[in-house]
């Protein structure tokens, strides 16, 4: 009996995500598609490597390389092609592929390879997310600091029909430039791959979110319209909070009209968390539910539901936009500073600190201490150029003070003040370090125009945030201006009316109308703030 031939080699499984939708829509363009995608881009990418394609399967491939750098470098830059060239396709038409890939011994039959090699790699593209790359532990052993690109532990995998659970990675690459230095020169990118931009991966650095789109749960295909706009102005609405990574629409709508598991969207779209709802309609009337979910763990963090009339849709979905916005960013924070205090402090990075700091000053019992402060000057430390960490920490300087009772020394001031003015300038789009930047201006600078120039541009990045118009009415009642002062109190409550810091706001607009000598509305307002403040200590 002949002996088996057997060989190591790493080898990538890919395939079409939704590919039976996709020929269900479109047979004949599904399939032209797919031979120009292999044509333009897996047989150029394929020739620079060394890859041989071992089969085509219809939606995807067995492709076979000698050597795992080569192997994941093919797979990056073939995602980045696909990537670029799917950028003005309409999402129902776009080819969008998971890839996974294992180093293993194979089992050779003539061109055709088999064994626990070849299904640890289809089985890993099974759990890759769409656009994305997923490796076994060996392959990331084999090419870790041969290549720019940074690797998710996903721990121990356990994938179907395979006996053990596989170490997986999720792969991520920041740009085009992913080859190091050392890596051989007959391998590098030609220049015509400057053209390719790699897909939109959620950074790991930072909460991350997708919006699932919403069910049309009222039997009326006319109201798909509605539930599709109202995932759309949402994902719009979180994409101004620069503290969270929002998944695009484009993929976040591959699962429409799909059931789905919640843990399985996560690792896909590589999300910490999941938003998702339903619009129903009866008569002239309008439900919408929310749910925010947490990915990894599947609990619900968060869910609300809101009515109105159809005559008012449009107002409605303008109101559930604002609700919602403002409901998750807060229990986005809230879930990832309790996921920061569990982490050893020893292994913390810059943005652990800055939720530590974070946490420390929603806790006024701590104002006077310099716990918060401690904790931001560490992040700041960590990561010169993190913005939020900087405008918060100039803040917490200016705060700590106040709660002492005590002046800022003269370095002190100089310092809260370079420091927001800093962070202006790393994050000149991000509403709430502008907002916290203004407030130091205002206070410890004094430069009041200035403070409300960065305030209105921080009200118009990002209206959905409660803590910048409640800055945007302290500065208002710095600028002797009452009336725009309540104004901006009561759409910071309208947007955030159960949170026990609502008592600033009402503490503010006592002052307010005082000013204005309302004295029973600002009594009024400073005894629901006492109240408040008495419940929550």
């Amino acid at each position: 009996m002949a002996r088996e031939q057997r060989k190591l080699a790493a080898i990538i499984a890919a395939d079409v995500v939704g590919y039976s939708r996709l020929m269900g829509r479109d047979e004949s363009g599904t399939l032209a598609r797919l031979r120009k995608n292999r044509s333009e881009h897996l047989d150029p990418v394929l020739a620079r490597y060394g890859g041989r394609l071992v089969k085509l399967t219809g939606d995807g491939a067995l492709i076979e390389f000698g050597s795992a750098v080569d192997a994941l470098s093919a797979a990056i830059e073939f995602q980045q092609a696909m990537a670029e060239a799917n950028r003005d396709q309409p999402t129902d038409t776009a080819l969008v592929f998971r890839i996974g890939l294992h180093l293993g011994d194979l089992i050779v039959d003539g061109d055709d390879l088999y064994g626990d090699g070849v299904n640890v790699a289809a089985r890993l593209e099974g759990e890759a997310p769409a656009g994305g790359i997923l490796i076994s532990g060996n392959i990331r052993d084999a090419v870790e600091g041969r290549l720019k690109a940074t690797f998710d532990d996903l721990g121990g995998l356990s994938l179907k029909n395979i006996e053990r659970p596989v170490r997986a990675f999720r792969v991520h690459w920041e740009s085009l430039d992913w080859h190091t230095e050392a890596a051989p020169q007959a391998h590098a990118a030609p220049a015509a791959a400057s053209q390719f931009s790699p897909p939109r991966l959620v950074s790991g650095d930072k909460p991350s979110i997708a919006v699932l789109p919403f069910q049309n749960m009222s039997g009326d295909a006319d109201q798909e319209y509605f539930a599709d706009g109202m995932a759309e102005e949402i994902i719009a609405a979180l994409s101004r909070f620069r503290s969270l990574a929002v998944m695009a629409r484009n993929s976040s709508f591959t699962y429409k009209g799909r059931a789905v598991d919640i843990k399985r969207v996560g690792r896909e779209l590589g999300v910490r968390y999941v938003l998702e709802g339903s619009v129903r309609r009866g008569g002239d009337r309008i439900r919408i539910i929310g749910q925010l979910i947490d990915a990894e763990s599947g609990a619900h963090l968060w869910a609300d539901k809101f009515d109105g009339s159809l005559a008012n849709v449009f107002d409605l979905q303008d109101r559930v936009t604002a609700s919602v916005v403002s409901a998750i960013a807060p229990k986005v924070q809230q879930s990832d500073i309790e996921r920061a205090r569990r982490k050893p402090t020893e292994k913390m990075d810059s943005y652990d600190c800055f939720l530590r700091g974070t946490a420390a000053n929603l806790d006024r019992s701590k104002w006077a201490t310099s716990e918060a402060r401690d904790w931001l000057r560490r992040a700041v430390d960590l990561d010169p150029d993190h913005a939020a960490a900087l405008a918060y920490l100039a803040q917490t300087i200016q705060i700590e003070a106040i709660a002492k009772g005590v002046s800022l020394t003269p370095a002190e001031r100089t310092e809260a003040i370079e420091l927001s003015e800093r962070a202006c300038k790393l994050a000149p789009d991000d509403g709430s370090v502008l907002g916290r930047a203004a407030s130091v201006i205002c206070y410890t600078g004094k430069q009041y125009d200035r403070a409300n120039s960065l305030m209105e541009d921080a009200v118009r990045l990002n209206p959905n945030d409660a803590a910048i118009w409640n800055q945007r009415g302290w500065i208002a009642l710095m600028c002797y201006e009452p009336e725009r002062s309540i104004l901006s109190f009561e759409r910071g409550l309208a947007l955030d009316p159960i949170s026990p810091r609502r008592a600033i706001s009402w503490n503010g607009m006592a002052f307010a109308y005082f000013v204005l000598r309302q004295y029973d509305k600002g009594r009024e307002f400073a005894e629901k703030s006492v109240e408040v403040v008495a419940d929550v200590h």
